[in-house]
C-alpha cells in the first residue's frame, strides 16, 4: 500500500493518496520509513490527518520493535503530529494527539530513550 500512496503523491494526486491512507490506515507499514515520511511531508498542508496517521505508523513501528536507533526520528514525527493536530478539524475514528500520546505512554512507559527526546 505504501508504494501506491507514494505513486499517487509523485503524480500530485494528494487527495487520492490521503483517501487511501484514511481508508486503510490500519494497513500502513511503519517500517516503510522513506515512503511514509516523504508522503506525509508532501500532503501535510492539505491533509493533516492522513499525514499524522502515516507518522503514527512509523512511531508505533519504532517503539513496538524497540528500534532505538529510530527513536530520534520517532520523536520528531511525534512533534510533527502535535503541530498538525490544530489543523485537523475532524479526527473521525482516529484518536486526538493527546489521546495518542496517552496510549503510547501506557503501552511504552519504559522507552526512556524515546521519551527523553520528546516534550510530551
Amino acid at each position: 500500500m505504501e508504494a501506491a500512496v507514494g505513486f499517487l503523491v509523485d503524480w500530485s494526486a494528494h487527495a487520492r493518496a490521503a483517501r487511501v491512507v484514511m481508508a486503510r490506515a490500519d494497513e500502513l507499514d511503519g517500517n516503510s520509513y522513506h515512503t511514509l515520511s516523504t508522503t506525509a511531508d508532501a500532503i501535510e498542508a492539505e491533509h493533516p490527518l492522513s499525514a499524522t496517521l502515516m507518522r503514527r505508523a512509523m512511531i508505533e513501528d519504532s517503539l513496538d520493535g524497540a528500534k532505538s536507533k529510530r527513536y530520534r526520528h520517532a520523536a520528531r514525527h511525534l512533534e510533527e503530529c502535535q503541530s498538525c493536530d490544530a489543523a485537523i478539524e475532524d479526527h473521525g475514528d482516529a484518536p486526538t494527539h493527546a489521546e495518542f500520546v496517552t496510549a503510547l505512554k501506557e503501552k511504552h512507559p519504559r522507552k526512556h530513550g524515546f521519551w527523553r527526546l520528546t516534550n510530551q
